[in-house]
């Protein structure tokens, strides 16, 4: 049989496009996704207060590393990504964000994307949600992916929004509507108590219909060309046909795959034996990614969700949420956060804080024992870039991931910069009476100096890679993006982050399910949704073509 689409992974993007290309009746669409099924009763994916649990966790983990980073002592950063159908939309944060909407004028501004603006954009966010918060114009009421507000309700949240304006930052109602710059409660895909991932949200939803396929534990081999048009895809040593190939893999499998396929740059697939099906240098390129840190604090009285922590509570944390889907496994936790500008040369927020009432690492690690309450703090778009490259033409060997964090000026400076704004807003006087101290990075850490050598020796990636085939009309860029189809072959296209030309400033998983959306109509020839020229919050004096040409 041969598919009229097989779309090579099955997270966030592939579960969107399976979707809406499934629509069709006759049209045949296959989804391969390597990981396994995300079972209905595995609580590690469900339970939103298990995040922490698939992390670095070989049945749900594709568990990458980067090559040792430079600036930052030539640690490997670990790198997290989902190895079970939804991908890492089922063991992420459950963050929603759309990140700002000077970001999407910013992609408009790059040749070819005149049409990836806000106005453009905005209808496709619109499409996917289910905003429980309230639909207006700039949220959406009857799209599948249902969006819960954290309450943030406990007295340290009330400190902490209040803290944030005794240092000079604004609230907003909503930092995915008309104003992101500000402070508020985070929307978050969780619904009823329980992760909704893109699978569930999309995906599972559609399984019954004929002409929609699903395998999992599918691990794609390489895309089978004939000349330069893609034909189909190899799982197994077998070849599965195809009319069109879409590679939904995320921004390290899709361009590892391209060049394990012979799509690359031609110097370094000769180099490795690798055929050359098309000489495409960008593919891999322009890596990018956030880091953040957490600045904690140790609490002075029992307000945090410390106690929560502890394991002979976990039977009583999990039986409440398996039975009434409430308590503090409902939760993951980061109910709240914000965006601020670090300094006056940028036109919209390069700083992104989510706020924890309590002090433990991404992971699970490291908690502190007692209260305590936290800041994740990075910048949101800096200029440093790596890339993505395959080492061996073994697909199951990872590729050689690059990020070259802290390499620049405006990188480092900014970092200096994010860490004194977490301190300024953790020290004013709203937290007074929980205040016990810094405990991370801690007092000792005051020169530009030791802040920047405490960024390299604990910053760990905020798990947002993007951009290694970027859209774009120039010869760096990889994907068309009228159409999602790689440059110079046919019957192959590319739908997931590593299409961005520049990562949002914000967490990604939403940026992707939008560029999904938008390319589902893309493919399909559907008329795009009618643009939605409104208007949105500016800094007052900021100029929004400085921000655009950074």
């Amino acid at each position: 049989m041969t598919y009229d689409y097989v779309i090579v992974g099955g997270g966030s993007a592939g579960c969107a496009l399976a979707n809406r290309l499934s629509a069709d009746p006759s049209t045949r669409v296959l989804v391969l996704e390597a990981g396994r099924p995300d079972y209905r009763w595995d609580a590690f994916i469900h339970m939103p207060a298990a995040l922490a649990f698939p992390i670095g966790n070989k049945y749900y983990d594709w568990k990458y590393e980067s090559e040792p980073e430079p600036h930052m002592h030539d640690r490997r950063i670990y790198h997290a990504r989902g190895k079970v159908l939804g991908g890492s939309s089922s063991i992420n944060g459950m963050i929603f964000q759309r990140g700002n909407p000077l970001d999407y004028e910013r992609w408009a501004s790059e040749p070819g994307l005149g049409e990836w603006d806000y106005a453009h954009c905005l209808p496709y966010f619109k499409r996917m949600e289910t905003c429980l918060a309230g639909a207006d114009a700039y949220r959406g009421g009857e799209g599948p992916l249902v969006l819960e507000r954290g309450p943030a309700e406990s007295p340290l949240f009330g400190a902490f929004f209040e803290a944030v304006q005794q240092a000079g930052y604004p609230l907003t109602d909503d930092v995915n509507g008309r104003q992101q710059e500000g402070f508020a409660k985070f929307d978050r895909n969780i619904h009823r108590g329980r992760r909704l991932s893109a699978a569930r949200a999309y995906l599972h939803p559609v399984l019954g219909r004929p002409n929609l396929e699903l395998r999992c534990r599918a691990f794609v081999e390489r895309i089978v060309f004939e000349g330069t048009r893609a034909t189909g895809v190899q799982v197994g040593g077998n070849v599965v046909p195809a009319n069109e190939v879409i590679l939904c893999g995320g921004a390290i499998n899709s361009p590892q795959l391209l060049q394990l396929s012979g799509v690359g740059n031609s110097e370094e697939l000769d180099a490795l034996g690798i055929g050359v099906v098309h000489d495409l240098s960008g593919v891999g390129e322009n890596l990018q990614d956030h880091l953040e840190v957490y600045v904690q604090y140790s609490c002075t009285e029992p307000v945090s969700v410390q106690p929560a922590l502890k394991k002979w509570k976990r039977p009583f944390i999990g039986a409440q949420w398996l039975f009434f889907r409430s308590g503090p496994g409902a939760t993951n936790h980061f109910e709240a956060g914000g965006f601020v500008r670090s300094n006056d040369d940028v036109a919209y927020p390069n700083l992104m804080f989510h706020f924890l009432p309590v002090a433990i690492r991404y992971d699970g690690t490291s908690p502190a024992g007692k209260h305590g309450y936290q800041v994740h703090v990075g910048p949101m778009y800096s200029d440093a870039r790596g890339s993505v490259k395959v080492t061996s033409t073994d697909p199951r060997v990872h590729p050689a991931l690059r990020f070259n964090y802290l390499s620049t000026d405006q990188d480092r400076r900014e970092w200096v910069e994010a860490v004194r704004v977490a301190r300024k807003i953790l020290n004013q006087p709203a937290f007074d009476r929980f205040n016990g101290g810094e405990t991370s990075p801690g007092p000792s850490i005051d020169t530009d100096a030791e802040v920047l050598d405490w960024v390299a020796r604990d910053a760990e990636t905020a798990l947002h890679p993007s951009c290694t085939c970027r859209m774009g009309a120039d010869e760096l860029s990889v994907v068309d993006p009228s159409t999602m189809r790689v440059h110079g072959v046919d019957g192959l296209r590319v739908v997931d982050a590593s299409v961005f030309p520049y990562v949002p400033n914000g967490n990604i998983y939403a940026p992707v399910m939008m560029v999904a959306e938008k390319a589902a109509d893309l493919i399909l020839g559907n008329t795009p949704l009618e643009p939605a020229r409104l208007d949105f919050y500016r800094h007052p004096g900021a100029d929004a073509e400085r921000a655009a040409s950074r």
